[in-house]
């Protein structure tokens, strides 16, 4: 092994040469990419149009390649041109220079409003960058930048690529390129300099063409002329004297007496600061040659009155405050808040008044002996007032978080009719077809899962709103709900309706605390109507009288029994300790033991026809009872049960647990056929001697099948039978019937206990916390948001605002018709909200400083109103006939009194108004004298250079060649592309 060994270790290691080295691999990479995008030959394009670079569409593709271990993302960035453009592609023209050399002669795209930095400074519709990948790499040593540069002529030279390729050096923020471009026989160089500070002698156009004409050393002596197009840009900040129309909230007025309650119902709008910061006024010299003008350090023609061209952009405020947008923002945060109402305001103050008594041997006392029933009398005064003592208890007068005076304002908003001593009438539900639910309002509060605009939640959500930004914040939000909690039970105890809700069973189509408060209204009703029956009952004790009683318990005669108010207050016989209440909640077993000991007693109809009845609603028609001939009556029947959703899915659930087999299946029936016994015995009550027949009829005529036949004396008779489905032996309908007793509606065990449901809906609604309810009650909020919006907006008519809108319903309807939408959804529709506002408050800035609403002629009102609707969606606008035209003297006279609030020290001078101003300039020839302080100095000055000249010798091809200049405060740029003959130098 040792022998075989030694000949290796006199191997030497040989350099091979012909490997390529990492310049060479990078090379390489630049060619591959170039090859991929197709970017090789010449293809020549139309004309640039004007304007084509912001209206245009742009679009960038990018790959990754490395030097050694340095990783450069490439990016081409192109405009997207016309298919037809591209026909002509694979014809490689060779002597026509590159599409880049010829833009940069053109001059129908100067100064783009919203472009690539490139585009701007060398009016090129594609180009290639090469930058480092990292956002904190740079390229800064000056080897680097050569080598890079070394890298892309050699590329651009191997594959014929014309697009100009751009390498990005120094850090990113200078925004600094060198590039090269390569055509047939020519070449152009893109070069550039950044100073933080200025040389004076380069300030204006006469030291910016001494560079220009030296940098391109033109061999000919009488120079070709110097196209130059020059921009000022003028920034006014001052808005001293054209504020924002915004009026800010009378805060005393919402809660005081003088504005009253119904300022709770409105929710704020618009900017807390002007949503408009600046306007930056372009005013622009297009086509210019060197000797028409004058521009050196001592005097200069560019006067902006004079410029042919003036295009105005304003700049957005970033995310002014808006009021709309933080109170709902404001609300949204209480959800995430986890505090009990208990913890907020200190110890329950749900305790009863008997807890103030610390000895605990009068507790079985306080059980045994029999306390007073309290009677109030229904004010908002009574209401707070026992409610604070509560609070009291436990804080001091001054810790309360709301007063009296706003909780008042409050009370009297949400419940209207407690500000009478009785009840108004009606005013117990709103009908569902009120003028305020229009098609489209109704099919928002549908599609948001939230509740009607004039209804009660829908209110309590705005006062809560309210209340959190104003009075107290999230203290004030429990302080107020354990008020409103207060004042449900307050009503359920004296039979007093919930004024702002839907009468009828909850609507599933609304919010579940919306639901729970109707459900609540549905127990008052019933309770109200089993009250006032009772009183009826006492007066009239003759059993005759028995069935009108239980007319008045009818589903259709609820109502009137609520018009037949007496005095208000609180029954004895409604409490739940009565005898009466106890005898109406039978247990299933009695009740079962009951019904099978009466039917087996009284053996069959027959007997049953000996009974009076009871609980007639009216006479069906002509129809009779098919074995005595008696007219058949309509029972009064119990309603059913209503449910909320919560409800119906725990139903859900525990007839889902019953499982598929055969005894589950019969449970499952029997939970469900409660309301069919109950109809039956109400039928039988009211129709002694009836039969399954006859209640069919009436129940489900589908299900009795009436034929004619002949008799045996040949006439033709109606002979009716049961459907099949009602002759199958012990069928639901046949156990129910066998089981049902003669009882009428008002003496049956209630299939409602208006009582239990009502206890739980007030337990619901006491362990509510205010997150909980800010969850519950977000969607009227939102509701709320989005049709003051569209309020707003319909008196402004922007037509993007229109978009904006119909995409927030969109939105919002498929977010919240889940029961627990996500937060990050939530706060997208919030800012959506928020952003619409901004852009009307913007719109309304913007008219208010161009005196929209003060124009006395409807031709300069409908351009005004043009150029502000433009100014809100498009990036920069041209002022149709410059400073002459109508928005060009306004846009003036905003510039000349910032000058004179900054000039003058007289005060009266200062504040004069514009009107006075533009009149004291009429003449051009004051306006031209005046005219240096009619603005302050440029905060921009751009200017472009452009010139065909022979380079390097006199010989040599014409080539376009450009030069950039930008200067401002802090900031001076030079974009030169200057361009070389390289077949006769």
């Amino acid at each position: 092994m040792a022998a075989d060994s030694e000949p290796e270790s006199e191997v030497f290691e040989i350099t091979d040469f012909t490997t390529a080295s990492e310049w060479e691999r990078f090379i390489s990479k630049v060619e591959e990419v170039l090859n991929d995008w197709k970017l090789i030959g010449n293809s020549l394009g139309k004309p640039l149009e004007k304007g084509i670079f912001t209206s245009g569409t742009w679009e960038e593709k990018s790959d990754e390649i490395s030097f050694a271990d340095f990783k450069f993302s490439v990016t081409h960035h192109y405009l997207v041109q016309d298919s037809t453009d591209k026909e002509g592609k694979d014809e490689i023209l060779e002597d026509v220079i590159p599409q880049s050399m010829q833009d940069l002669l053109c001059m129908n795209n100067d100064f783009p409003p919203r472009a690539h930095c490139l585009v701007r400074w060398y009016g090129l519709r594609e180009f290639v960058v090469i930058a480092p990948a990292a956002n904190h790499d740079a390229v800064l040593s000056e080897s680097k930048c050569n080598l890079l540069l070394s890298s892309v002529s050699v590329a651009l030279g191997n594959t014929g690529c014309q697009v100009p390729l751009f390498v990005q050096i120094h850090h990113k923020w200078r925004r600094m390129y060198v590039g090269e471009c390569q055509g047939h026989g020519v070449r152009t160089d893109f070069e550039m300099v950044h100073l933080r500070k200025v040389p004076n002698q380069y300030t204006h156009l006469s030291g910016l063409l001494d560079i220009f004409k030296s940098k391109i050393g033109c061999p000919l002596t009488p120079l070709p002329p110097v196209s130059i197009a020059i921009r000022f840009t003028y920034v006014l900040q001052d808005w001293q004297q054209y504020f924002w129309p915004q009026q800010p909230p009378d805060i005393d007025a919402l809660v005081g007496g003088e504005v009253g309650g119904l300022e709770f119902g409105k929710l704020p709008f618009g900017a807390c600061e002007d949503p408009i910061s600046e306007l930056h006024l372009a005013t622009t010299w297009p086509h210019l040659t060197e000797g028409i003008i004058v521009d050196n350090d001592v005097y200069s023609d560019l006067d902006p009155i004079q410029a042919p061209h003036w295009s105005v952009r304003v700049r957005k405020a970033d995310n002014p405050q808006c009021l709309l947008g933080d109170f709902v923002t404001e609300f949204f945060k209480i959800c995430r808040r986890k505090e009990s109402t208990d913890e907020i305001l200190g110890r329950s103050t749900f305790e009863e008044e008997g807890r103030e008594i610390a000895d605990i041997t009068h507790a079985l006392s306080k059980l045994t002996e029999p306390a007073p029933v309290p009677i109030h009398k229904l004010s908002v005064s009574n209401m707070v007032h026992t409610a604070k003592k509560k609070i009291r208890k436990h804080r001091g007068v001054e810790e309360s978080p709301l007063n009296n005076d706003v909780l008042n304002t409050i009370l009297l908003f949400l419940f209207p009719d407690a500000a009478s001593e009785k009840p108004l009438d009606g005013s117990s539900s709103t009908d569902n077809n009120n003028p305020l639910s229009e098609s489209e309002e109704y099919n928002l509060y549908n599609q948001f899962k939230s509740a009607p605009s004039d209804s009660l939640t829908y209110k309590l959500a705005l006062c809560l709103c309210m209340i959190n930004f104003y009075h107290g914040g999230l203290k004030g939000v429990a302080h107020l709900w354990q008020e409103f909690v207060l004042e449900m039970r307050f009503r359920w105890e004296n039979n007093f309706l919930i004024p702002g809700l839907a009468s009828g069973p909850p609507d599933l189509r609304c919010c579940l605390l919306h639901q729970k408060l109707q459900m609540l209204n549905c127990c008052i009703e019933r309770k109200k109507a089993r009250d006032e029956g009772r009183k009826t009952n006492t007066s009239d004790m003759y059993p005759g009288d028995a069935g009108k009683a239980g007319d008045q318990l009818g589903p259709d005669n609820l109502k009137d029994t609520d018009k037949e108010k007496g005095e208000v207050g609180k029954s004895w016989d409604s409490w739940s300790d009565s005898e009466e209440e106890f005898f109406e909640c039978l247990s299933d077993t009695e009740e079962l033991k009951g019904n099978g000991q009466e039917s087996g007693k009284k053996g069959g109809p027959r007997e049953m026809a000996n009974l009076k009845p009871e609980g007639r609603l009216h006479q069906h028609g002509k129809l009779t009872l098919l074995h005595n001939g008696e007219p058949l009556y309509i029972p009064v029947t119990q309603e059913p049960a209503p449910m909320t959703e919560d409800l119906l899915e725990e139903q859900s659930e525990v007839l889902a647990k019953l499982g598929t087999s055969a005894e589950g299946a019969h449970l499952r029936a029997r939970m469900q056929s409660a309301c069919l016994l109950s109809d039956m015995e109400s039928f039988k009550a009211a129709n002694p001697g009836c039969f399954l027949e006859d209640f069919v009829r009436w129940y489900s005529p589908r299900d009795y099948i009436e034929e004619e036949v002949i008799d045996e004396k040949g006439n033709v008779v109606l002979k009716g039978e049961l459907s099949a489905r009602m002759k199958i032996p012990s069928n639901m309908w046949v156990e129910a019937w066998e089981t049902a007793k003669p009882i009428p509606a008002r003496r049956q065990r209630r299939l409602f206990d208006d009582t239990r449901e009502a206890e739980k809906v007030l337990h619901y609604l006491a362990v509510q916390k205010p997150a909980d309810l800010a969850r519950h009650l977000l969607p009227c909020v939102i509701h709320a948001a989005v049709l003051k919006v569209k309020e707003e907006e319909n008196l402004e008519n922007i037509s993007s605002v229109k978009k904006i809108i119909k995409q927030i319903i969109t939105h919002s309807s498929k977010v919240l018709h889940f029961p627990n939408p996500e937060d990050k959804k939530l706060e997208e529709i919030i800012h959506q909200i928020t952003n619409v506002e901004a852009i009307i408050a913007r719109a309304r800035s913007l008219k208010a400083k161009f005196g929209i609403e003060k124009c006395e002629q409807e031709e300069e009102k409908e351009d005004l109103e043009r150029f502000v609707s433009c100014l809100l969606e498009q990036p920069e606008v041209l002022v149709v006939g410059a400073g002459r035209g109508h928005a060009g003297k306004i846009i003036h006279k905003l510039f000349v009194n910032a000058q004179r609030l900054t000039e003058s020290s007289d005060e009266a001078a200062a504040m004069a108004p514009p009107e006075e101003e533009l009149k004291r300039m009429s003449s051009p020839e004051e306006r031209r004298q005046n005219s240096v302080s009619d603005f302050p100095p440029p905060a921009g000055r751009e200017l472009i250079l452009r010139t065909t000249v022979p380079r390097p010798a006199p010989y040599s091809r014409a080539l376009p060649q450009r030069m950039y200049s930008v200067l401002t405060k802090e900031d001076f740029r030079l974009a030169g592309a200057f361009s070389s003959d390289t077949s006769f130098f």
